[in-house]
């Protein structure tokens, strides 16, 4: 029997890049476009492994009506995992695997370009001249040479992003519960507190994976130890931030501006068009309000060198489930 694939949150580049890789599979692929949850569950009735995305929920209740539809493989395509109840997949013979690592390098320059975005106050530079406005008012940046930007979190992401940035001839201080000193060391790379990091850094940039213990790891306590004018950059997880403490730090000039490719409340929103519809999430509408913030639809990621990876592993993986083979399971 062909095993049959039931993918959630599929968007027409999910297909396409899929499909390429599938010919070499043969896989009976059936794509929804909804997030999977509770109510769409039961689509899953006759398939062999499930296939989701970042905003796709798998609580415990979903999960065990997976494993009563028969599913018994969770595919992520994707790197993180905090929509998927571990223990409660585990309680019901759910097998889980994601895609570690796609591209770093996707991720890397989409934080750098956020970066030099914000500073040289290149959306509004652009808004500005369209609508014939040629003054250069207000679009002061300033030398990111010889500045220090804070790491938080130090994988492979972040690694990338460090190597370019010493191509800047930046100061890196870096914080990481398991710190690689040999890789300081080559890029002259400074791990040090949390606490420091925020006292001593122009910019930081979050690439901390989102737990229990890094939830709003960036709250009114840590804002308040930052440099006055600190940019923050969030290409991780929306939760890392409490968006309220944002934005009372964006008000009060804490925080000079911040690039953020994810929202904690992203969900209802990322993805999709909405740009018909008036925005209900009035702090998401908030923060759109402000000049000196980049929002984008959670699109670090989005290569094509990174799509077609994504698909590789998703389907190797699995094939590895299916044959019985060794498993970089979670």
């Amino acid at each position: 029997m062909t095993p049959i694939i039931a993918f959630f949150g599929s968007m027409p580049y999910d297909e396409a890049s899929f499909n390429e890789r599938n010919r070499s599979y043969g896989y009976e692929l059936r794509y929804y476009k909804g997030h999977l949850n509770r109510y769409n569950v039961a689509l899953t009735q006759g398939v062999d492994a499930v296939c989701i995305f970042v905003n796709d929920t798998a609580d415990a209740e979903v999960l065990h009506l997976l494993a009563h539809n028969g599913v018994r493989l969770l595919a992520l395509r994707c790197a993180g995992y905090n929509n998927v109840d571990l223990q409660a997949a585990r309680e019901c013979g759910i097998t889980v695997v994601h895609v570690p690592a796609y591209s770093p390098y996707a991720v890397a320059e989409y934080t750098l370009a956020l970066m030099l975005s914000l500073n040289r106050k290149i959306p509004r530079a652009t808004w500005r001249t369209r609508d014939g406005n040629f003054s250069l008012q207000g679009l002061l940046g300033f030398d990111m040479h010889g500045k220090s930007v804070g790491i938080i979190g130090t994988g492979k992401i972040a690694k990338k992003l460090i190597t370019m940035l010493r191509g800047l001839d930046m100061h890196i201080l870096a914080y990481d519960l398991y710190p690689d000193y040999n890789f300081a060391r080559e890029h002259q790379v400074v791990y040090t507190t949390l606490d420091e990091l925020y006292r001593s850094s122009d910019i930081i940039s979050l690439h901390c994976p989102l737990t229990e213990e890094t939830k709003y790891l960036i709250n009114d306590y840590s804002i308040g130890k930052m440099k006055p004018g600190v940019m923050l950059i969030n290409t991780g997880r929306g939760q890392l931030i409490q968006t309220n403490a944002l934005i009372e730090g964006l008000k009060n000039k804490k925080i000079g501006s911040a690039g953020l490719d994810v929202y904690e409340e992203e969900g209802d929103y990322f993805y999709e068009d909405k740009s018909d519809k008036i925005i209900d999430d009035d702090t998401l509408a908030r923060l759109l309000s402000f000049n000196n913030v980049i929002v984008t639809s959670h699109q670090a990621f989005f290569t094509r060198e990174a799509l077609e990876n994504i698909a590789a592993t998703t389907l190797q993986n699995i094939k590895n489930y299916f044959e019985g083979m060794a498993l970089d399971k979670l």
